[in-house]
């Protein structure tokens, strides 16, 4: 069971949580709370990323969460406060993270909607058509770079999996093969020029439309982080579009229905 009052906000920077009437939605939308876990890397080689030798499962999941939060969207958590969660609860720490430990560091922050995902591909193949060119070895030469990622989308509140998706992505040169191309990038620039950085920016673009189409059906909600002489204090405000005067419908958990 639960109980239910209204509560009307006034003040800006404290809100409180709970279902979200309906009328004022229809007026404007709030942004939703994501948390996007580290990518594990499930490729042979073990890639490292362009910057401080991360693995590759680190460096898309990044740039998941940079797409997302340049969307304006929604309210990204950031990684530090994933990590310390999962430090803190020591979840995760023997291997990728799972539904339910995302659904558990998920509900800790208060978020709606979990990603977690696995690179499962990442790399290039070369094909050749033999012959030389002005006395280079090697001949004419066809690139395919190849990306693939599982991503899951979990809601938090219920552990389920809202949705599930294999994302697999080519992007392919012709050209002059002068010497085995090095996937360990030094600068984001010189990534996103090459045809794997290309094969992964459609693959992110990919999985960042799968997110927009499935968080359409989550409901917004909030967390109260407590409540202090009258005044009660959220994990919402006007970042992320609740303005002063909006009301809220707040649920106070009841007896455990087994």
């Amino acid at each position: 069971m639960k109980n239910i009052r209204t509560v009307i906000v006034l003040v800006m920077t404290f809100i409180l949580v709970g279902s979200y009437s309906s009328e004022l939605h229809a007026q404007k939308e709030l942004k939703k709370r994501i948390a996007v876990f580290d990518f594990e890397d499930k490729t042979d080689h073990r890639v490292r990323w362009w910057q401080g030798g991360q693995t590759v499962g680190h460096g898309m999941s990044d740039m998941v969460v940079t797409a997302l939060v340049k969307s304006g969207k929604y309210t990204v958590i950031e990684r530090q406060e994933l990590q310390k969660i999962m430090q803190e609860q020591k979840l995760g720490m023997s291997g990728a993270v799972t539904p339910e430990s995302a659904a558990e560091v998920g509900k800790l922050l208060g978020v709606e909607v979990a990603v977690i995902g696995s690179v499962t591909e990442f790399g290039y193949t070369e094909s050749s058509k033999g012959g030389t060119f002005k006395g280079i070895g090697g001949g004419l030469k066809t690139t395919t770079a190849s990306v693939g990622v599982d991503i899951r989308m979990i809601n938090t509140s219920t552990g389920e999996i809202l949705a599930a998706e294999n994302v697999r992505k080519k992007e392919k040169s012709r050209g002059v093969s002068f010497s085995k191309r090095d996937l360990s990038f030094k600068d984001q620039k010189k990534f996103d020029d090459s045809i794997v950085g290309k094969a992964t920016r459609k693959a992110v673009e990919k999985v960042v439309q799968s997110i927009n189409k499935q968080m359409v059906n989550v409901p917004w909600s909030g967390k109260v982080i407590m409540e202090k002489n009258g005044v009660i204090y959220m994990n919402a405000g006007s970042t992320g579009g609740i303005s002063v005067g909006d009301k809220f419908n707040v649920y106070r958990p009841g007896e455990d229905l087994i």
